[in-house]
């Protein structure tokens, strides 16, 4: 009995290993692309062979895990600190999930689980768990609070939402229009709703990857001046086209992608009738698809109300969002693993 249990312990340990050698590969894919130790608050912050990257290792991770069924325990031995401050579907299930597919093990923090400035300022919680997992990511009412725990810890944080990006469903987005159309270069977006976070990280990052934007929104309700002018910036220097109207079949007109998202974010319940009246005429429904090109799709970061977009659309063959909510997973799980490792990608790279 001894030399059997013995036996099957140095055979699990022996599949262990050579699971883990088989990936186990030194130098990043990309020679210029060095991801791993960064923290991950805005697509600003990153050039296109980067967001490229990211994309590539989500891709491959879905290839290898979901479609060939294999066991890749890229981060075995490493922690995450979640801390929510807002609730979540898509964020916690795909980030808890994820970090647990590949090994490593997942902390979920609220304010009730933690004393983040209530009891123990932004700075002590960020040094404490900076010493005692591998990585943070945070979903937060303020961005500040984000930039103060990058600062002070010595860990990298990512940014799980704020009130100004929402960064990692924008990877989803992307992950999810590539694998549709086959390359993200020449597409036209048209976002038809709020003008908020998901905007916001669609105008940090599409102009990088050759993708233009059409935006409509009500007056009073348009993007944050300051990004507007950066995105501005950004769409000249990549050759790229963003235009801002006030009626959503302008903003359909000729594009691949329809976008919107809710109208009243967490936060802004006591707004919730002015805001359903000043966006009277935004639904997205097939008569606005009617002017968008002929392969359009849709796409919406969920949870969805009906006064956003109408069943007739949101069901149909041309609507991703299923797609779009699982692709989460994997663009959460290729965004750590470039933190946390230097892992290298096996299929071919993307053509984005």
């Amino acid at each position: 009995m001894f030399t059997l249990r013995n036996t099957f312990r140095y055979s699990l340990k022996t599949v262990q290993y050579n699971q883990l050698k088989n990936f186990r590969v030194g130098r990043g894919c990309l020679g210029s692309v060095h991801l791993k130790g960064r923290s991950f608050l805005t697509l600003k912050d990153f050039k296109p062979d980067e967001i490229s990257h990211i994309l590539w290792v989500s891709a491959d991770l879905k290839h290898r895990i979901k479609h060939q069924g294999e066991y890749l325990p890229l981060l075995q031995g490493k922690s995450i600190a979640m801390i929510f401050e807002k609730r979540s579907t898509r964020t916690r299930i795909s980030t808890e999930t994820g970090f647990s597919l590949l090994g490593g093990h997942p902390c979920f923090l609220t304010p009730q689980d933690i004393h983040l400035g209530i009891n123990e300022s932004t700075k002590d919680t960020a040094r404490v768990l900076s010493g005692l997992t591998d990585l943070m990511l945070a979903r937060v009412y303020n961005h500040a609070l984000l930039e103060e725990l990058e600062k002070e810890a010595s860990i990298p944080i990512i940014n799980g939402l704020s009130e100004l990006y929402h960064p990692i469903q924008i990877l989803a987005d992307l992950l999810t229009l590539n694998e549709h159309y086959g390359s993200l270069k020449g597409l036209t977006v048209a976002w038809i709703g709020d003008g908020n976070n998901i905007l916001h990280s669609l105008m940090m990052s599409l102009p990088k990857l050759g993708v233009n934007l059409r935006i409509a929104t009500p007056k009073g309700y348009e993007p944050d001046a300051t990004i507007t002018w950066e995105a501005q910036h950004l769409f000249k220097q990549f050759g790229t086209d963003m235009q801002m109207f006030s009626e959503p079949l302008e903003a359909a007109q000729g594009s691949n992608v329809l976008v919107t998202d809710t109208w009243v974010s967490m936060g802004q319940e006591e707004e919730k009738k002015k805001r359903i009246k000043d966006f009277q005429g935004y639904q997205i429904t097939m008569q606005t698809a009617s002017v968008a090109a002929s392969d359009w799709t849709f796409l919406h970061c969920l949870p969805r109300k009906s006064e956003e977009v109408n069943d007739e659309v949101f069901y149909s063959p041309r609507s991703l969002v299923f797609t779009e909510a699982e692709n989460r997973k994997w663009t959460i799980m290729g965004l750590m693993v470039c933190i946390l490792t230097d892992y290298r990608p096996q299929i071919p790279q993307l053509k984005l």
